[in-house]
C-alpha cells in the first residue's frame, strides 16, 4: 500500500464504481473518495459508499468520502446526441431540460435569458465551445458560435461576468445534503460559492437534517476570490477548483490565485485541496505530461493538504495508474528543500490558545530533539489539524476514540489517524500501550524519541494542555531498574 504525507482525493465514476476498483485505488495511494452528484444516481452513490466502507474495514483504514454538491451549475439539457457546430453558426438556447425542436438547444436553468444580454459570451464544456449572444427574444437566446466543434449533452455552461440569480443551495443540493447526513458522509463540497453567506446557508441545511458535516467551499467564481477571507473563515476547508475558475477568469490569473488561496488557508488553519486537470492527459494516456507532474509538485510545495483527480479516475482509461503516479510525484516532492516545513503560526484570539501554543512547541521540540514523530491525542481532531498546518518534518500520529474523527483527519497533510480506546490517565500502562503500538505499526525503534501531546487528566476528551518527550520503551527499562 502506497502512503505519503500529501493526501490524494479520487473521484469515482463509471470507470471505478466497483468494490474491486475502489480497493485498487486505495492500494495505489488514494486517501479519500469524491462522489460527484452532478452525475450518477443516489442509488449508485450509495453503492459506492458501501464499497468504500467495506474496503476501509478490510484494509484497516479510515477512508473518508466527500459528497460534492452540483450547486448552481448551469448545464446543457438532455439532447439525444452531440450537435456538430463550426465558427459562424447561429444557434438558439432556451431554458428547459428537454426540447422537442431540434433547432433549439435546451439549458437546465430557467433564468438564463434574464442573466445575459447582447454582446455577452457564453462558454460551454470547460470553455471548449464559445458563443456570443446576439439577441434575446421570447425567452430564447440567439447566439453565434465563436469557436468549438460540438455541443455535448449535460456539459457545463459558464456565463463569465454574470452573477447569475441561481440559489446558492439548490433543490437538488438539499436532497443530497439529506442523503449525505443519512449516510454518514465525512465531508460536503459546496460548488460555486460566491460569499460567506453561501457557506452559512449550506451549514444551516446540514444542521436542519440533523448533521454536523464539515463543508469544503469550492473556489471557482471571481466573486469567491474577492470574498476569499470571509469564505475561508466560515468554511471548514477550501478546494481550488481550477476548471470553472479558469473559465470565469483568465487562465493566466489562476496560478497566482491558487498560491494566494493556499497561503490564506494555512493562516486560517483550514484544509486545502487543489483540483482539476492535474493529470488530465492520463484520461487517455498511461503517463502524464511533464507540465502536469510539475503542477502537482508546485501545489504540494505551496502547502496544499491534498490533490484531487477528477475525470482521470471517474472515466479515464488508466485510473489506478493515475493515482499511483500522483502518489509517486507527491512522495518525491514532500521532503524536498522547497517544501514548507516546521512552521510556527501566530497565536491569536481566533484560535484556542493552549492547543496552538502546544502544537507550535511540539513541532519545535521534534525538530530540536530529532524526534521521530508527534503523537497527538484528540477527540474532535482539533489539535492534529493545527499540527498539520505547521508542516512538521516528522509524521503526525493522531489517536482518537472516534472513527469519524479518524476519517476526517485522513484528509489532512501528514496525519496518520488511529482509533483507540485510550481515554485514560497517562500512566505506565498507557505508555506501554503506546510503545507497543509504535513498535508494531511504524519503523521507529526502541529508545528513539517521540513527542506526545494531549490533555490531562483524560488523554483524549479534554482540552490539549500537556506535552511530553517520550523515549520508546523507556518504561520497560525503568521497571527493570526498579525490580518491577
Amino acid at each position: 500500500m502506497k502512503k505519503g504525507k500529501t493526501k490524494i482525493v479520487a473521484t469515482l465514476g463509471p470507470a471505478t464504481s466497483s468494490y474491486e476498483m475502489i480497493k485498487k485505488l486505495t492500494l495505489a495511494g488514494a486517501s479519500m473518495f469524491r462522489l460527484n452528484t452532478s452525475h450518477g444516481t443516489m442509488e449508485g452513490h450509495l453503492e459506492n459508499i458501501k464499497n468504500i466502507r467495506k474496503v476501509s474495514e478490510e484494509l484497516g483504514l479510515y477512508i473518508p468520502y466527500m459528497i460534492d454538491l452540483q450547486g448552481p451549475k448551469i448545464r446543457v439539457g438532455n439532447i439525444p446526441f452531440p450537435i456538430e457546430i463550426k465558427c459562424g453558426d447561429k444557434i438558439i438556447l432556451k431554458a428547459g431540460a428537454y426540447e422537442e425542436d431540434s433547432d433549439i438547444i435546451p439549458v437546465d436553468y430557467d433564468g438564463i435569458a434574464d442573466d445575459v444580454m447582447a454582446g455577452d459570451r457564453i462558454l460551454l464544456d470547460d470553455g471548449k465551445v464559445g458563443l456570443q449572444v446576439l439577441d434575446i427574444k421570447d425567452e430564447k437566446i440567439y447566439a453565434e458560435v465563436l469557436y468549438g466543434e460540438e455541443i455535448k449533452p449535460r456539459k457545463g455552461i459558464n456565463l463569465p461576468g454574470s452573477t447569475a440569480s441561481l440559489d446558492a443551495v439548490t433543490k437538488r443540493d438539499k436532497e443530497f445534503i439529506k442523503f449525505a447526513v443519512e449516510n454518514g458522509a465525512d465531508y460536503i463540497a459546496q460548488s460555486f460559492v460566491r460569499e460567506a453567506t453561501d457557506v452559512i446557508m449550506a451549514k444551516k441545511y446540514i444542521r436542519a437534517c440533523g448533521g454536523d458535516i464539515p463543508v469544503i467551499a469550492k473556489i471557482e467564481k471571481p466573486q469567491a476570490v474577492k470574498n476569499l477571507d470571509e469564505i475561508i473563515y466560515e468554511a471548514d476547508g477550501i478546494m481550488v477548483a481550477r476548471g470553472d475558475l479558469g473559465i470565469e477568469m483568465s487562465p493566466a490569473e489562476v496560478p497566482i490565485i491558487q498560491k494566494n488561496i493556499i497561503d490564506k488557508t494555512i493562516k486560517q488553519r483550514r484544509v486545502c485541496i487543489v483540483a482539476t486537470q492535474m493529470l488530465e492527459s492520463m484520461i487517455e494516456e498511461p503517463i502524464p505530461t511533464r507540465a502536469e507532474a510539475s503542477d502537482i509538485a508546485n501545489a504540494i510545495v505551496d502547502g496544499a493538504d491534498a490533490v484531487m483527480l477528477s475525470g482521470e479516475t471517474a472515466m479515464g482509461k488508466y485510473p489506478v495508474e493515475a493515482v499511483a503516479m500522483m502518489r509517486e510525484i507527491a512522495n518525491n516532492t514532500e521532503n524536498c528543500k522547497f517544501c514548507l516545513s516546521n512552521l510556527i503560526l501566530d497565536i491569536n484570539e481566533h484560535y484556542e490558545l493552549s492547543p496552538q501554543a502546544i502544537s507550535n512547541a511540539a513541532v519545535k521540540m521534534a525538530q530540536d530533539l530529532h524526534a521521530k514523530a508527534i503523537l497527538a491525542f484528540s477527540h474532535t481532531g482539533y489539535t492534529p489539524k493545527l499540527l498539520a498546518k505547521l508542516r512538521p518534518s516528522v509524521p503526525i500520529i493522531a489517536i482518537s476514540d472516534m472513527e469519524k474523527t479518524c476519517r476526517k483527519l485522513n484528509l489532512y497533510w501528514g496525519i496518520t489517524p488511529s482509533c483507540k480506546d485510550w481515554d485514560a490517565v497517562l500512566d505506565t500502562t498507557i505508555l506501554k500501550e503506546i510503545d507497543k503500538y509504535i513498535l508494531e505499526n511504524t519503523s521507529f525503534k526502541k529508545d528513539e524519541r517521540i513527542i506526545i501531546i494531549g490533555s490531562i487528566p483524560k488523554l483524549i476528551t479534554g482540552r490539549t494542555n500537556f506535552i511530553r518527550v517520550h523515549r520508546i520503551g523507556a518504561e520497560d527499562e525503568q521497571n527493570k531498574k526498579c525490580g518491577c
